[in-house]
């Protein structure tokens, strides 16, 4: 039996690769924040992260969680990095893993909480995908506080720690990351999310795909998504409050098999919801 992404993909052209669909879909992405002078320290549950930000493209990083140097040691690996301030208080770092090819660390903390979430996306090689019959690229997620900033100690963590979250199974929205990118999203269980290009050179596109969220904050879901067809994924922070902003970055591979990474962003529109009366999804 053919799956919904036969039927979506006979709608239109050729099935696109990663690099031709993320063309331009940061144009309505919120401005990039510049960090320079910057650092923070994160406790992510024992293990340390510091980001020190010497310049707005550069960022020094050092983690024993992601297998570089120790934190008593100071930096470690020198890295390109995009952060947004998408609330005030809340920054959203996408470091872009020169250092490590084929990886990236997406860091996210409030100073008004205390909290962070850090995810950690790897493309593996297709043979290893092949294996287990997952997406090529895989993701960790790594909850912690922050301890100290360049303004010195942080205070004691405030309000519920991030944790996985069924808040959006049941919900339907629109994206507008450009004039050309317009996307719908399906949020159908703790597991999965649906999806179709409704404008854009996906348009009559979709497919089911592996799906993660977490909530970070009031109004605020960490939504990251792993792609079956192709060898690529998103890490997003959904503002479901009143903004209803998304910013995100992508990890994947090219047409020519190339490590690339994107920056996105754009609106959100809600469409509405489902309740389950009685057997929930997973």
């Amino acid at each position: 039996m053919a799956d919904i992404s036969d039927h979506l993909e006979a709608a239109g052209d050729q099935w696109r690769s990663y690099d031709e669909f993320a063309a331009g879909i940061d144009t309505y992405r919120l401005p990039s924040a510049d960090l320079t002078g910057r650092w923070v320290e994160l406790d992510l549950g024992g293990d340390r992260l510091r980001l020190e930000f010497p310049d707005a493209g550069l960022a020094r990083w050092s983690s024993p969680a992601f297998g570089t140097g120790r934190a008593s040691d100071g930096p470690a690996s020198v890295d390109p990095y995009d952060a947004v301030q998408v609330r005030p208080g809340v920054v959203f770092v996408n470091l872009e893993l020169r250092s490590r090819e084929r990886e990236a660390i997406t860091v996210i903390w409030s100073t008004r909480t205390g909290r962070a979430l850090v995810t950690h996306s790897r493309i593996r090689s297709s043979e290893e995908a092949a294996a287990d019959g997952e997406p090529q690229v895989t993701q960790t997620f790594h909850p912690g506080v922050l301890t100290a900033t360049e303004a010195g100690p942080a205070a004691a963590p405030s309000g519920p720690a991030p944790a996985p979250s069924r808040d959006l199974i049941g919900k339907r929205n629109v994206y507008r990351y450009s004039p050309e990118h317009l996307y719908e999203h399906t949020y159908m269980s703790s597991e999965r999310y649906m999806w179709q290009c409704l404008q854009g050179v996906q348009r009559g596109h979709g497919d089911v795909d592996r799906s993660t969220v977490w909530k970070f904050d009031d109004g605020l879901y960490l939504f990251c998504f792993r792609e079956f067809k192709i060898a690529v994924a998103s890490v997003w922070l959904h503002d479901l409050g009143y903004d209803l902003r998304t910013t995100g970055v992508f990890l994947g591979l090219t047409a020519s098999d190339a490590a690339a990474h994107s920056r996105a962003g754009g609106h959100i529109y809600p469409l509405g919801a489902v309740t389950y009366p009685d057997v929930q999804p997973v």
